[in-house]
């Protein structure tokens, strides 16, 4: 009873808030502010948070988080002036903020949305010293609006539609495309259990289900992301979401990986998005992160099926067998923000894949791929409290390989052997929007490596 008494004076005082809120509006009297009522919501999360880690009953637990909802409606609403549509800010798992409002919405349609611009600057030289030959350019990389709609309390609908590099083009993610990144259905029956189907963003990594702009560190999503795990990662499927305690877990079926479009680069290529997908092989993929101490969350996930599609090799029918393994931390302390991603995909019959693929020599698929990444920033206005704005310096060190090991009779590209390091700053006067300059260097075994100066803005609504 001692360990909930702190907990009931914390109910007790948000009580208060709201009460002295809702009176002084009655009668126009000026309440408390918002960034009292927030401080409110942050002692009570932190409550629940410690009270979850130390195994309290689930009644107890559940009527903070009403508590909680309270104050962040009441906060809404003075900042609104009343209007009813949730404000991007509390993610909930598997989603970025923006992507997450339609949870908040009592019921009806929800809208959101984010996007960036970038302007790259590669240098002249390659690291070999000869000439890079690379342009600069800004580029519009993505706009993307989330449309949702809730019918009840235990049935939505969430999507997002994005527009790249500013035009359609002709369906050449260089050129531009018009996208569906995700469309799908949630049934929630129970209440830590629910069931998705639809077009799914696989739940692997950090960046490939939050992938908003002000979520991520740097003008570019890190490199392991995008080249051994291959952010933004889509699917048909089926599966279902929930809570045990305190971790968080999702599993999913969906339509299998294509080994036509392999490349030494990686599986990129081989995605279907979900467009007309072959689904003569299917895949499981699936996800499990504790959250039961205040800041961190510890996870891991994996995706493994067979990526043939049905296609054969001189009568031999190619299985490929894609399983990836990846593991993951996120400690967060005051301005205090580490993360670590670790990331290791076998494939198997890569030779008759190479075969398939017209591939031979050092443009081989990689058996064996894998990489990893390290994390450290600061936001220097927890020092120096300035409303809502965040200064953010950070650096961020990778090492990548899409050819770790390579079929008998082939041989290894030394530029897919990477070290790429980043050090930049994201500066944010409100929490939906931000300016980014980093640095890069590459380098990789070939000496072919360029460095680049990135400028970005990005926003989420």
């Amino acid at each position: 009873m001692g360990t909930w008494g702190g907990g009931a004076v914390r109910r007790a005082l948000a009580v208060g808030v709201l009460v002295l809120a809702c009176v002084g509006q009655a009668f126009g009297a000026e309440g408390p502010s918002n960034e009292d009522l927030r401080k409110q919501v942050e002692a009570l999360q932190a409550e629940v948070a410690r009270l979850r880690a130390a195994g309290a009953p689930g009644e107890r637990l559940a009527e903070l988080e009403r508590r909680i909802d309270l104050l962040a409606a009441e906060i809404e609403r003075s900042r609104t002036g009343g209007a009813s549509e949730p404000v991007a800010d509390r993610p909930v798992p598997g989603f970025g903020p923006a992507a997450s409002k339609v949870y908040a919405k009592p019921q009806g349609v929800s809208i959101g949305g984010y996007g960036e611009a970038v302007y790259d600057n590669p240098s002249e030289d390659r690291q070999d010293g000869e000439a890079s030959g690379a342009t600069d350019r800004i580029d519009l990389l993505r706009n993307v609006l989330y449309v949702g709609y809730k019918f009840n309390d235990s049935i939505l609908f969430n999507s997002e539609l994005e527009v790249e590099h500013a035009t359609t083009g002709e369906g050449d993610e260089e050129k531009g495309e018009v996208s569906a990144e995700f469309a799908y259905l949630d049934f929630k029956p129970w209440e830590r259990v629910g069931l998705r189907a639809g077009l799914l963003l696989m739940p692997v990594g950090f960046v490939n289900e939050m992938h908003e702009a002000p979520v991520f560190h740097g003008a570019r999503r890190p490199t392991v992301e995008t080249a051994i795990i291959p952010s933004t990662w889509r699917e048909n499927g089926a599966g279902i979401f929930g809570e045990t305690g305190p971790v968080q877990w999702r599993g999913y079926v969906v339509a299998g990986l294509s080994s036509a479009g392999f490349e030494g680069s990686g599986i990129r290529e081989g995605r279907q998005g979900g467009s007309d997908s072959l689904a003569e092989n299917l895949a499981v993929t699936a996800r499990a992160d504790f959250t039961g101490l205040p800041g961190l969350l510890a996870g891991a996930s994996v995706f493994t099926g067979n990526s043939g599609q049905g296609a054969a090799i001189g009568g031999a029918e190619i299985d490929g067998r894609v399983t990836l393994f990846e593991g993951h931390a996120q400690y967060q302390w005051r301005g205090l923000q580490l993360r670590l991603l670790g990331a290791r995909t076998r494939i198997d019959d890569a030779a008759l894949i190479n075969e398939q693929n017209g591939l031979a020599g050092a443009d081989s698929i990689g058996e064996c791929q894998h990489g990893w990444y390290a994390e450290a920033a600061y936001d220097l206005m927890t020092l120096w409290p300035a409303g809502r704005w965040s200064v953010t310096p950070f650096v961020r060190y990778e090492q990548l390989n899409t050819q770790a090991e390579v079929p008998a009779g082939f041989e290894k590209d030394p530029a897919t052997d990477r070290s790429v390091f980043v050090a930049g700053i994201d500066v944010k006067p409100i929490p939906g929007v931000v300016i980014k300059a980093d640095f890069q260097s590459d380098r990789n075994d070939a000496r072919t490596g360029t460095n680049r100066f990135h400028l970005a803005v990005g926003y989420l609504f």
